[in-house]
């Protein structure tokens, strides 16, 4: 649906984005991350046709962006992250006059579209209320209305949630992840649960440059060196600790938390190459430990995000 070969943007003599390549499969839910600054922003407006590019190939259902940009633009709905509303309008007079813009010019065809936006987005309760009257999660809700009006092929989300209210961010979250399958969605920001929660693939951006790109496990997969387990057993800790280190593939056992009793909480680093959790829970049994609890721990996204930029910026 989406392909980026090469994309550059430059202002002046500072490199915004510098040689990015990426595509985006039909019906794709991609997160977009970066630190503020990294090139996320501009990335968005150029594939939208808002930015020319300096250098590189943008295509959008087969259109080039320079060469069709109109084109591309039909195929987009783009709800930037500070949303520009007419806040004198109220909801179903702006999203008819968004409707009109967007070339939706049969009256009975405009109404329906408008109907199936304002149902979608939940606004039927607001929908002939003044847009500045509405909270910041209602004029969220209506930005993202008229960026589905037209049935665009393509979502750019911009930071969709930022500024709202925790109940209010759950409402947005949910609406995306409904959105997905139906429309190919690019969503930009840097709120990393946010990613895990609603993306089927990330890519990860740092000072205009792609860092990442892959599925939040594969990545896990690829930059963990070790494996951690955590384990609570019932039982003399010098003994476990004996017990589970013998157990081949583990690397270090350290005893944690104290829990009920004698149960005690183990932290297990095991090599990346061999799932041992098998073994261990047989070695527990074996030697007449009690297991409470067993569990693989993977790094978060946050985690991931953290070591890749990191690692990006001490090359630099």
């Amino acid at each position: 649906m989406i392909e980026i070969q090469n994309l550059t943007k430059h202002f002046g003599h500072i490199k915004a984005v510098e040689n990015v390549s990426f595509t985006v499969r039909k019906g794709e839910i991609l997160g977009f991350l970066g630190p503020n600054g990294a090139g996320k922003t501009t990335t968005m407006r150029v594939l939208t046709g808002y930015f020319p590019p300096t250098e590189g190939k943008v295509k959008v259902a087969g259109f080039d962006i320079t060469e069709d940009p109109m084109a591309v633009k039909k195929r987009f709905g783009y709800l930037p992250e500070n949303v520009s509303l007419y806040t004198d309008m109220r909801v179903n007079d702006y999203l008819n006059f968004v409707g009109r813009i967007k070339g939706i010019r049969r009256r009975a065809l405009l109404k329906q579209k408008v109907a199936n936006v304002i149902e979608h987005c939940g606004l039927g309760n607001v929908q002939k209320r003044t847009i500045g009257k509405l909270s910041k999660g209602y004029r969220q809700r209506v930005g993202l209305a008229q960026a589905l009006l037209g049935d665009p092929e393509v979502l750019i989300l911009d930071e969709p949630t930022v500024g709202l209210d925790p109940k209010q961010i759950v409402e947005i979250r949910k609406l995306i992840k409904e959105l997905g399958g139906e429309r190919t969605i690019i969503l930009s920001t840097h709120i990393l649960p946010e990613v895990q929660m609603i993306c089927e693939r990330v890519i990860i951006i740092n000072d205009g440059k792609i860092v990442a790109i892959d599925t939040p496990d594969n990545l896990n997969r690829q930059l963990s060196k070790k494996l951690t387990i955590l384990m609570e057993i019932e039982g003399e800790p010098q003994k476990v600790v004996n017990a589970l280190q013998n157990v081949d593939g583990v690397i270090e056992v350290k005893q944690k938390a104290k829990k009920k009793g004698k149960v005690r909480q183990y932290e297990i680093l095991t090599s990346p190459d061999k799932d041992v959790r098998r073994e261990l829970a047989h070695t527990v049994f074996e030697n007449q430990l009690g297991l409470y609890e067993l569990k693989s721990v993977e790094m978060s996204l946050e985690e991931i995000f953290l070591k890749l930029v990191t690692q990006e910026e001490h090359h630099a």
